[in-house]
């Protein structure tokens, strides 16, 4: 626990400190340095952007800039440190330095006190990018199945150029020459140097966002390796490969092939190249739409005069030349038709007629009427129950008898 401040007393520690009992700006002053003091000397990476030797001074200024973002330190050192690195020790050197954190009381400020200074040098660089790519591609970063297509004709084409620059030129110029009607939205920002890859990322950031935009161009003309160092940083190809919008990497030559090649959706060999990737070619596609025309009057000629002569074909037939032979031809077949039913009828009602002729004799022959007409009758009872037994009647009981011509009543009597 730390011990109350008393009357008189300055606290020790800043928890301590009250709108009563603040600190003076020294004794923050003196703590701050006690603490950078009391750090060891650390290694750190970065590009020297600024170089200030003074003549008859054993004493250098420096200024140490991050690689990646806009933060820089002011360095120190000793003139024979800085002379051990020979002619790699100009402004934008990529270095690594042992430096000692010193804080100056007097104007509160921070800086390094470098006791060595290395430079990194390009097998170095190329080994990092080489790592980096290595990652990417196993996190699927370059997959083809990622590409965007390009539209076949943009309605307005991003572009990300250095100021006044060849790129911006070779683009703008080689597009519109193709396609006159072109329309460019143009960001201009720094395409070397450590503010880089934060102008790039940022303009693509800003153009990804608006929806009229169809594609973006990334656009920088040839250099050194380091020259195109930011290119291949992670924090670049990483916003690329998540914008929405289709990105053409148009970065150096055809040897240049820095990780935002890999990345983009389509890569140019050069900001030339990538105008024929982006826009159709006007006076092509005129040309090919006026090959297509002819092509069809071509075949649409060749088709009507192949039809004109099956139609000629056709009427040349005798069927056509003389349609009166096929009526005539087709009523004979009707009237022969027509005979062979009338025929063919004739026999099946003859057949039909001796049919019934013989039905008619059978049943006449089985008719209970021809019976009678041979001398037979039927005798009935009143009801009109047929007798067929004499022990049915009895004397006295009116019976009916019907004979082949009509019918009478008569009565039994008693048989012998």
């Amino acid at each position: 626990m730390s011990t109350p401040a008393t009357p008189g007393r300055l606290p020790d520690k800043a928890a301590d400190t009250t709108a009563e009992q603040p600190w003076p700006l020294r004794l923050l002053s003196m703590k701050i340095g006690d603490y950078v003091d009391r750090m060891s000397p650390v290694w750190v990476e970065g590009q020297l952007v600024q170089v200030n030797r003074r003549p008859g001074s054993p004493t250098v200024f420096l200024t140490l800039r991050d690689t990646d973002a806009e933060i820089s330190m002011s360095v120190t050192t000793h003139v024979n440190t800085l002379n051990a690195m020979g002619p790699a020790v100009q402004p934008g050197a990529r270095v690594v330095m042992q430096a000692k954190p010193t804080f100056w009381a007097k104007q509160g400020t921070l800086q390094l006190d470098a006791r060595q200074i290395r430079a990194v040098g390009i097998g170095e660089l190329l080994a990092r990018v080489e790592r980096l790519k290595h990652l990417l591609r196993s996190e699927g970063v370059f997959d083809a199945s990622r590409k965007r297509p390009i539209p076949f004709v943009p309605n307005r084409i991003g572009l990300i150029c250095g100021r006044n620059s060849a790129a911006e030129r070779d683009v703008v110029e080689n597009v519109r020459r193709r396609w006159p009607k072109a329309v460019f939205e143009i960001r201009q920002v720094a395409v070397q140097g450590v503010s880089t890859v934060e102008e790039v990322t940022g303009a693509l950031g800003e153009l990804d966002a608006d929806p009229a935009i169809d594609v973006i161009v990334i656009a920088r003309g040839g250099g050194s390796f380091e020259d195109l160092l930011p290119f291949s940083n992670e924090t670049l190809v990483r916003a690329v490969s998540t914008a929405r919008t289709p990105v053409v990497s148009a970065i150096g030559h055809d040897v240049d092939s820095p990780l935002l090649d890999f990345v983009a959706d389509v890569r140019a060999s050069t900001p030339t190249d990538a105008a024929k990737l982006i826009v159709p070619d006007l006076g092509e596609q005129l040309a090919l739409v006026a090959r297509l025309r002819d092509t069809g009057a071509r075949a649409l000629t060749r088709r009507i005069a192949h039809e004109r002569q099956r139609i000629d074909l056709l009427r040349s037939r005798p069927v056509l030349a003389h349609p009166q032979t096929m009526v005539a031809s087709r009523r004979e077949e009707v009237q022969r038709l027509q005979e062979r039913a009338r025929v063919r009828l004739a026999h099946r009602l003859e057949r039909s007629h001796d049919g019934i002729t013989h039905l008619q004799g059978q049943l006449r022959a089985l008719s209970p009427q021809q019976t009678l007409e041979r001398g037979y009758a039927v005798v009935r009872q009143v009801d009109g129950t047929v007798v067929t037994d004499v022990a049915e009647v009895s004397t006295d009981d009116l019976l009916r008898v019907t004979v082949a011509r009509g019918d009478f009543a008569v009565r039994p009597v008693a048989s012998s």
